[in-house]
Protein backbone atom coordinates (compact mmCIF):
# COMPACT_ATOMS: atom_id res chain seq x y z
CA UNK A 1 0.00 0.00 0.00
CA UNK A 2 2.75 2.38 1.18
CA UNK A 3 4.53 1.65 -2.09
CA UNK A 4 1.62 2.23 -4.33
CA UNK A 5 1.20 5.55 -2.70
CA UNK A 6 4.68 6.45 -3.40
CA UNK A 7 4.80 5.90 -7.03
CA UNK A 8 1.90 7.79 -7.50
CA UNK A 9 2.58 10.52 -5.34
CA UNK A 10 6.15 10.44 -7.61
CA UNK A 11 4.22 10.70 -10.65
CA UNK A 12 2.17 13.56 -9.53
CA UNK A 13 4.97 15.80 -7.86
CA UNK A 14 4.90 18.29 -11.02
CA UNK A 15 1.11 18.62 -9.77
CA UNK A 16 0.92 18.51 -6.65
CA UNK A 17 3.45 20.73 -5.30
CA UNK A 18 1.91 23.80 -7.06
CA UNK A 19 -1.20 22.68 -5.52
CA UNK A 20 0.42 22.66 -2.50
CA UNK A 21 1.61 26.07 -2.65
CA UNK A 22 -2.02 27.49 -4.06
CA UNK A 23 -3.44 25.70 -0.45
CA UNK A 24 -0.83 27.14 1.17
CA UNK A 25 -1.41 31.11 -0.56
CA UNK A 26 -5.42 30.42 0.80
CA UNK A 27 -4.69 29.21 4.43
CA UNK A 28 -1.88 32.00 5.11
CA UNK A 29 -2.82 31.98 8.64
CA UNK A 30 -2.60 28.24 9.71
CA UNK A 31 0.62 28.03 7.49
CA UNK A 32 1.92 31.26 9.68
CA UNK A 33 1.20 29.48 12.68
CA UNK A 34 2.94 26.23 11.65
CA UNK A 35 6.80 27.58 10.27
CA UNK A 36 8.03 25.82 13.45
CA UNK A 37 7.42 22.71 11.72
CA UNK A 38 9.47 23.30 8.97
CA UNK A 39 13.20 22.99 10.58
CA UNK A 40 11.73 18.98 11.75
CA UNK A 41 10.12 18.53 8.58
CA UNK A 42 13.15 18.57 6.43
CA UNK A 43 15.10 16.72 9.32
CA UNK A 44 13.13 13.77 8.32
CA UNK A 45 13.12 14.46 4.82
CA UNK A 46 16.98 14.56 4.88
CA UNK A 47 17.40 11.44 7.07
CA UNK A 48 14.50 9.25 5.51
CA UNK A 49 16.28 10.40 1.66
CA UNK A 50 19.61 9.34 3.27
CA UNK A 51 18.75 5.66 3.71
CA UNK A 52 19.18 4.45 0.57
CA UNK A 53 23.19 5.90 0.27
CA UNK A 54 25.85 4.48 1.67
CA UNK A 55 29.68 5.55 2.29
CA UNK A 56 30.94 3.92 -0.94
CA UNK A 57 29.63 6.55 -3.10
CA UNK A 58 32.73 8.70 -2.05
CA UNK A 59 34.91 6.75 -3.14
CA UNK A 60 33.82 8.08 -6.41
CA UNK A 61 36.03 10.95 -5.81
CA UNK A 62 39.14 9.00 -6.50
CA UNK A 63 37.67 7.91 -9.77
CA UNK A 64 36.13 11.70 -10.87
CA UNK A 65 37.63 14.06 -8.82
CA UNK A 66 37.85 16.65 -11.91
CA UNK A 67 33.56 15.62 -12.84
CA UNK A 68 32.96 16.11 -9.02
CA UNK A 69 35.19 19.38 -8.18
CA UNK A 70 33.49 20.83 -11.74
CA UNK A 71 29.83 20.22 -10.78
CA UNK A 72 30.26 21.31 -7.23
CA UNK A 73 31.84 24.51 -8.81
CA UNK A 74 28.93 24.96 -11.39
CA UNK A 75 26.58 24.39 -8.49
CA UNK A 76 28.02 27.22 -6.10
CA UNK A 77 30.15 29.40 -8.34
CA UNK A 78 28.40 29.78 -11.93
CA UNK A 79 24.93 29.33 -11.51
CA UNK A 80 24.88 31.97 -8.44
CA UNK A 81 26.99 34.69 -10.06
CA UNK A 82 24.64 34.08 -13.25
CA UNK A 83 21.60 34.29 -11.52
CA UNK A 84 23.19 37.40 -9.74
CA UNK A 85 24.06 39.02 -12.94
CA UNK A 86 20.41 38.26 -14.45
CA UNK A 87 18.19 39.83 -11.49
CA UNK A 88 20.30 42.49 -11.18
CA UNK A 89 19.84 43.43 -14.83
CA UNK A 90 15.88 43.12 -14.69
CA UNK A 91 15.17 43.80 -11.35
CA UNK A 92 16.62 46.53 -9.11
CA UNK A 93 15.30 45.04 -5.77
CA UNK A 94 18.28 43.54 -3.92
CA UNK A 95 15.87 41.91 -2.03
CA UNK A 96 14.85 40.14 -4.88
CA UNK A 97 18.44 39.42 -5.94
CA UNK A 98 19.29 37.75 -2.79
CA UNK A 99 16.46 35.45 -3.46
CA UNK A 100 17.39 34.38 -7.05
CA UNK A 101 21.03 33.54 -6.02
CA UNK A 102 19.56 32.05 -2.27
CA UNK A 103 17.65 29.93 -5.24
CA UNK A 104 20.20 28.38 -7.01
CA UNK A 105 23.09 28.42 -4.18
CA UNK A 106 21.76 25.64 -1.80
CA UNK A 107 23.32 22.19 -1.86
CA UNK A 108 21.92 19.84 -5.22
CA UNK A 109 18.82 18.00 -4.56
CA UNK A 110 18.78 14.29 -3.18
CA UNK A 111 15.88 14.02 -5.77
CA UNK A 112 18.62 13.97 -8.65
CA UNK A 113 19.41 10.60 -7.72
CA UNK A 114 15.86 8.86 -8.50
CA UNK A 115 16.42 10.99 -11.95
CA UNK A 116 20.08 9.64 -12.61
CA UNK A 117 18.64 6.15 -11.78
CA UNK A 118 15.49 6.49 -14.17
CA UNK A 119 18.41 7.81 -17.36
CA UNK A 120 20.66 5.20 -16.33
CA UNK A 121 23.20 7.65 -15.63
CA UNK A 122 26.49 6.87 -13.14
CA UNK A 123 24.83 6.03 -9.37
CA UNK A 124 28.20 6.03 -7.55
CA UNK A 125 28.89 10.01 -9.55
CA UNK A 126 25.77 11.35 -8.35
CA UNK A 127 25.75 9.65 -4.65
CA UNK A 128 29.46 11.29 -4.32
CA UNK A 129 28.33 14.53 -5.64
CA UNK A 130 25.23 14.44 -3.36
CA UNK A 131 27.30 13.08 -0.28
CA UNK A 132 30.07 15.78 -0.71
CA UNK A 133 28.22 18.74 -1.74
CA UNK A 134 25.53 18.24 1.47
CA UNK A 135 28.45 17.83 3.37
CA UNK A 136 29.92 21.25 2.48
CA UNK A 137 26.76 23.38 2.62
CA UNK A 138 26.74 24.37 6.13
CA UNK A 139 29.91 26.13 4.99
CA UNK A 140 29.48 27.23 1.56
CA UNK A 141 25.34 28.07 1.60
CA UNK A 142 25.88 30.73 4.53
CA UNK A 143 29.24 32.08 2.44
CA UNK A 144 27.59 33.07 -0.33
CA UNK A 145 24.70 34.65 1.33
CA UNK A 146 26.99 36.98 2.84
CA UNK A 147 28.67 37.57 0.37
CA UNK A 148 24.85 38.47 -1.52
CA UNK A 149 23.62 40.51 1.09
CA UNK A 150 26.53 42.52 2.06
CA UNK A 151 26.23 45.36 4.17
CA UNK A 152 22.20 45.74 2.88
CA UNK A 153 21.23 43.04 5.32
CA UNK A 154 22.79 41.86 8.82
CA UNK A 155 22.63 37.96 9.17
CA UNK A 156 24.06 35.82 11.48
CA UNK A 157 26.06 33.22 9.24
CA UNK A 158 26.60 30.92 12.21
CA UNK A 159 22.96 30.18 13.06
CA UNK A 160 22.75 29.31 9.44
CA UNK A 161 25.54 27.15 9.81
CA UNK A 162 23.98 25.37 12.57
CA UNK A 163 20.61 24.68 11.02
CA UNK A 164 22.09 23.54 8.14
CA UNK A 165 24.39 20.97 10.51
CA UNK A 166 20.83 19.40 12.33
CA UNK A 167 18.45 19.66 9.19
CA UNK A 168 20.98 17.96 7.00
CA UNK A 169 24.31 16.87 8.01
CA UNK A 170 23.51 14.92 11.04
CA UNK A 171 20.27 13.55 9.38
CA UNK A 172 22.46 12.50 6.58
CA UNK A 173 25.07 11.03 8.44
CA UNK A 174 22.45 8.92 10.67
CA UNK A 175 21.70 7.52 7.72
CA UNK A 176 24.48 6.93 6.12
CA UNK A 177 25.53 4.87 9.81
CA UNK A 178 22.13 2.85 9.61
CA UNK A 179 22.60 1.96 5.94
CA UNK A 180 26.60 0.77 6.41
CA UNK A 181 25.29 -0.94 9.46
CA UNK A 182 22.32 -2.76 8.15
CA UNK A 183 24.41 -3.51 5.17
CA UNK A 184 21.47 -1.84 3.04
CA UNK A 185 18.64 -3.91 4.69
CA UNK A 186 17.12 -0.48 6.03
CA UNK A 187 16.67 0.73 3.14
CA UNK A 188 13.91 -2.12 2.33
CA UNK A 189 12.54 -2.24 5.47
CA UNK A 190 12.45 1.33 6.74
CA UNK A 191 13.48 3.83 3.64
CA UNK A 192 10.78 2.49 1.38
CA UNK A 193 7.70 2.98 4.16
CA UNK A 194 9.33 6.25 5.12
CA UNK A 195 9.27 7.83 1.07
CA UNK A 196 5.70 8.77 0.42
CA UNK A 197 5.82 10.47 3.91
CA UNK A 198 9.15 12.00 2.69
CA UNK A 199 6.85 13.88 -0.45
CA UNK A 200 4.19 14.50 1.78
CA UNK A 201 6.59 16.79 3.72
CA UNK A 202 8.08 18.35 0.99
CA UNK A 203 4.15 18.74 -0.04
CA UNK A 204 3.65 20.46 3.97
CA UNK A 205 6.79 22.21 3.90
CA UNK A 206 5.61 24.19 0.37
CA UNK A 207 2.51 24.88 1.70
CA UNK A 208 3.65 26.25 4.92
CA UNK A 209 6.32 28.26 3.28
CA UNK A 210 3.75 29.79 0.41
CA UNK A 211 1.73 31.27 3.25
CA UNK A 212 4.62 34.05 3.69
CA UNK A 213 4.53 34.99 0.15
CA UNK A 214 0.79 35.01 0.40
CA UNK A 215 0.44 38.90 -0.10
CA UNK A 216 2.58 38.59 -3.49
CA UNK A 217 0.75 36.40 -4.80
CA UNK A 218 -2.73 37.13 -3.99
CA UNK A 219 -2.29 40.76 -5.63
CA UNK A 220 -1.03 39.64 -9.36
CA UNK A 221 1.45 41.94 -10.76
CA UNK A 222 3.62 42.08 -13.48
CA UNK A 223 6.61 42.32 -11.21
CA UNK A 224 5.37 38.83 -9.77
CA UNK A 225 4.92 37.28 -13.42
CA UNK A 226 8.35 38.61 -14.62
CA UNK A 227 9.42 36.87 -11.15
CA UNK A 228 8.08 33.73 -12.41
CA UNK A 229 9.71 33.99 -15.79
CA UNK A 230 12.64 34.96 -14.69
CA UNK A 231 12.86 31.77 -12.17
CA UNK A 232 11.81 29.45 -15.06
CA UNK A 233 14.73 30.74 -17.09
CA UNK A 234 17.81 30.58 -14.50
CA UNK A 235 16.78 27.31 -13.93
CA UNK A 236 15.80 25.95 -17.54
CA UNK A 237 19.60 27.84 -17.98
CA UNK A 238 20.99 25.40 -15.32
CA UNK A 239 19.91 21.85 -17.08
CA UNK A 240 21.87 23.32 -20.00
CA UNK A 241 24.51 24.68 -19.18
CA UNK A 242 25.42 21.04 -17.54
CA UNK A 243 24.21 19.72 -20.68
CA UNK A 244 26.99 21.78 -22.26
CA UNK A 245 29.17 21.38 -20.06
CA UNK A 246 28.81 17.68 -20.08
CA UNK A 247 29.04 17.08 -23.70
CA UNK A 248 32.16 19.57 -24.11
CA UNK A 249 34.34 17.86 -20.95
CA UNK A 250 33.46 14.59 -21.37
CA UNK A 251 31.92 12.44 -23.93
CA UNK A 252 30.45 9.51 -21.77
CA UNK A 253 26.26 10.10 -21.31
CA UNK A 254 26.40 8.04 -17.75
CA UNK A 255 28.79 11.26 -16.65
CA UNK A 256 26.73 13.63 -18.35
CA UNK A 257 23.34 12.41 -16.96
CA UNK A 258 24.67 12.77 -13.41
CA UNK A 259 26.35 16.27 -14.32
CA UNK A 260 23.09 17.44 -15.81
CA UNK A 261 20.35 16.80 -12.52
CA UNK A 262 22.69 17.33 -10.02
CA UNK A 263 23.82 20.18 -11.61
CA UNK A 264 20.12 21.39 -12.54
CA UNK A 265 18.32 20.19 -9.32
CA UNK A 266 18.80 22.04 -6.31
CA UNK A 267 17.17 21.22 -2.32
CA UNK A 268 15.08 23.84 -2.59
CA UNK A 269 13.36 23.05 0.82
CA UNK A 270 16.83 24.08 2.22
CA UNK A 271 16.31 27.48 0.62
CA UNK A 272 12.75 27.94 1.49
CA UNK A 273 13.92 27.08 5.55
CA UNK A 274 17.24 30.15 5.39
CA UNK A 275 14.75 32.63 3.40
CA UNK A 276 12.12 32.11 5.94
CA UNK A 277 13.62 32.24 8.80
CA UNK A 278 16.21 34.81 8.09
CA UNK A 279 14.89 37.20 5.58
CA UNK A 280 11.98 39.50 4.42
CA UNK A 281 9.11 37.32 2.97
CA UNK A 282 10.30 39.05 -0.91
CA UNK A 283 13.51 36.94 -0.64
CA UNK A 284 11.18 34.14 -0.50
CA UNK A 285 9.54 34.39 -3.77
CA UNK A 286 12.00 33.31 -6.05
CA UNK A 287 13.18 30.42 -3.92
CA UNK A 288 9.64 28.90 -3.14
CA UNK A 289 8.84 29.29 -7.03
CA UNK A 290 11.98 27.22 -8.08
CA UNK A 291 9.46 24.48 -6.59
CA UNK A 292 7.17 24.67 -9.44
CA UNK A 293 9.39 24.29 -12.11
CA UNK A 294 12.09 21.35 -10.81
CA UNK A 295 10.62 18.21 -11.30
CA UNK A 296 9.02 19.26 -14.20
CA UNK A 297 11.87 20.35 -15.89
CA UNK A 298 13.75 17.29 -14.77
CA UNK A 299 11.64 15.04 -16.29
CA UNK A 300 11.43 17.47 -19.56
CA UNK A 301 15.71 16.90 -19.39
CA UNK A 302 15.04 13.38 -18.73
CA UNK A 303 13.24 13.22 -22.65
CA UNK A 304 16.43 15.17 -24.24
CA UNK A 305 18.81 12.82 -22.80
CA UNK A 306 17.34 10.12 -23.92
CA UNK A 307 16.45 11.06 -27.38
CA UNK A 308 20.15 11.58 -27.56
CA UNK A 309 21.41 9.19 -25.94
CA UNK A 310 22.17 7.02 -28.82
CA UNK A 311 23.85 9.45 -30.51
CA UNK A 312 25.91 10.44 -27.44
CA UNK A 313 26.99 6.66 -27.27
CA UNK A 314 28.61 6.71 -30.43
CA UNK A 315 31.23 9.56 -29.58
CA UNK A 316 33.98 7.29 -28.23
CA UNK A 317 34.58 7.90 -24.59
CA UNK A 318 37.52 8.55 -22.73
CA UNK A 319 38.49 5.84 -20.38
CA UNK A 320 39.49 8.00 -17.73
CA UNK A 321 36.71 11.36 -17.86
CA UNK A 322 39.58 13.27 -15.65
Amino acid sequence: MLDSLNKRLQKWMPILTPISLVIGVLLEDMGGHLLFLVPLLFAFMTFAGSLSMNFEGLKSFTKFPIVILVTIAFLHIVMPVWAYFVSTILFDDHLLTIGFVLSVAVPTGVTSFIWVSICRGNLALCLSIILIDTLLSPIILPAIVYITVGKAIEIDTLSIMVDMLWMIVLPLIVGLILNEWTKGKIDETLGKKLAPFQKLSLFLIVMINSSVIAPYIKNISWELVGIIFVVLFISISGYAFCLIIGQFLWKDVSIITSIVFTGGMRNIATGVVVATTYFPSKVVMPVVFCMLFQQVLASQFSRIIERYRGKLERVPTHENPD
